[in-house]
C-alpha cells in the first residue's frame, strides 16, 4: 500500500515534469507580485526575477533528471542478462 502511495510522488514522464513546472510558475509569479506590492521599485523587481529565476533552475534540474534516469534504465536494461527458455 506505502508502495502505491509512494508512486503518486515520483516524476515519470516529461508532460508530468512539465506541468509541476507550470505550476511552480505560477506560485513563483503570484509571488513576485506581492513582492512588487511590498517592495515598489528595483528591489521589487529583482526579487521577482529571483523568484522566476529560481523555477528556470528547478525545472531544467528537474528535466536533467529525467532525462539521466531513462539513460540509466536503458543502460540496466542493456546489461541485465537476457532470460532464454
Amino acid at each position: 500500500m506505502l508502495g502505491k502511495l509512494k508512486r503518486l510522488f515520483v516524476i515519470k514522464t516529461r508532460f508530468e515534469a512539465f506541468l509541476i513546472i507550470y505550476a511552480l510558475a505560477l506560485g513563483s509569479c503570484a509571488r513576485g507580485m506581492i513582492y512588487l506590492h511590498d517592495y515598489p521599485g528595483f528591489g521589487g523587481k529583482l526579487l521577482f526575477l529571483a523568484t522566476t529565476g529560481a523555477v528556470f533552475l528547478g525545472g531544467a534540474k528537474i528535466l536533467d533528471c529525467l532525462k539521466l534516469e531513462a539513460e540509466i534504465a536503458a543502460l540496466r536494461e542493456a546489461r541485465a542478462p537476457a532470460d532464454t527458455d
